[in-house]
């Protein structure tokens, strides 16, 4: 939270279990102000991410918040999923209650060109936690509504680590690499969250069991969410969580550190890879963190009281 107040977002996602617990932190923090959230295909697909969409604000009481279906597939080329990793239902099988309200009858792209028209210019931040396609489509279809961002913060990429969609690229950036290199290269200034960040910020089952004995509702279904997490997994004794990494930067940036990179997004040999080249666009890309207090910031988000 500034000294003007809450910073007000639109969420775009693509839930998701790491999706899912950072919706949860941002519907649960004094510090962030969620005017809208979209869903995009990803982690799953569309039907399924904006179902769980509105299970997520009903779990958590906010059926006021508006929520939109956006893009079904990349703008270009076939669509990825992680089912193996998220479940046919996106979320490992833990249960959200119905939506209170169906989705918007816009499209997700529709409903961001609403609020970025109705609020003042620059007011409006995305955070954006999987393939960056419905940005894309707003910035062709809206670039008036796309240019009023005041910044995006993305979850996405890799720039010294191994990929988690082939050797090279990170699953959001592989998903839609033609949507992340006009995302990237576009006028909005871009904030970059990569797996060298996210592998970082990791839970053990240790502190599962810290967050659910907050006891709130977001407390309590994050924790089952990443238990959920650890499922076909159970000898890892951490699990990372890519997606909160977006909603901490938000809210307390002071937790990374951060350079200046310029980049762009093979679209043909790697698909999704970001490679540095002198004439690339100049992204604030998060190359370090603070995984203890990150963690201790995230769950203290999760349990605190409404």
């Amino acid at each position: 939270m500034t000294a003007a107040g809450p910073m007000r977002v639109i969420i775009d996602t693509d839930p998701g279990l790491d999706d899912a617990v950072a919706i949860l932190h941002a519907l649960n923090t004094p510090a962030l102000a969620v005017e809208a959230v979209t869903a995009v295909a990803g982690n799953i697909g569309i039907a399924t991410t904006t179902r769980n969409v509105g299970g997520l604000l009903a779990a958590m009481g906010r059926g006021d918040i508006p929520y939109a279906a956006g893009a079904a597939g990349p703008l270009a080329g076939d669509g990825r999923t992680e089912v193996a990793i998220h479940g046919a239902d996106g979320l490992g099988g833990v249960p959200l209650p119905p939506a209170w309200v169906p989705p918007d009858s816009r499209s997700a792209m529709a409903l961001m060109d609403a609020h970025l028209r109705a609020a003042p210019a620059g007011s409006l931040c995305i955070l954006a936690l999987g393939p960056l396609t419905n940005l894309a489509h707003l910035a062709n279809e809206a670039p008036v509504a796309y240019a009023r961002i005041g910044r995006i913060i993305a979850m996405g990429g890799t720039i010294d680590e191994p990929g988690n969609a082939g050797r090279f690229a990170e699953f959001n950036m592989a998903a839609d690499p033609l949507a992340a290199r006009m995302v990237l290269c576009g006028p909005v200034p871009v904030t970059l969250i990569p797996l060298d960040v996210t592998r970082r910020l990791r839970a053990t089952p240790e502190d599962l069991d810290r967050l659910a004995a907050f006891g709130t509702p977001a407390a309590t279904l994050a924790a089952n969410l990443i238990r959920a997490y650890f499922a076909g997994h159970a000898e890892r004794s951490s699990r990372p969580l890519h997606d909160p990494c977006v909603m901490l930067m938000a809210v307390a940036p002071a937790l990374f550190g951060t350079e200046r990179l310029r980049l762009t997004v093979d679209c043909d040999a790697h698909p999704g890879r970001l490679v540095q080249v002198p004439h690339g666009a100049e992204i604030n890309v998060a190359l370090r963190i603070n995984a203890g207090q990150a963690l201790d910031r995230l769950w203290q988000g999760l349990g605190a009281a409404a």
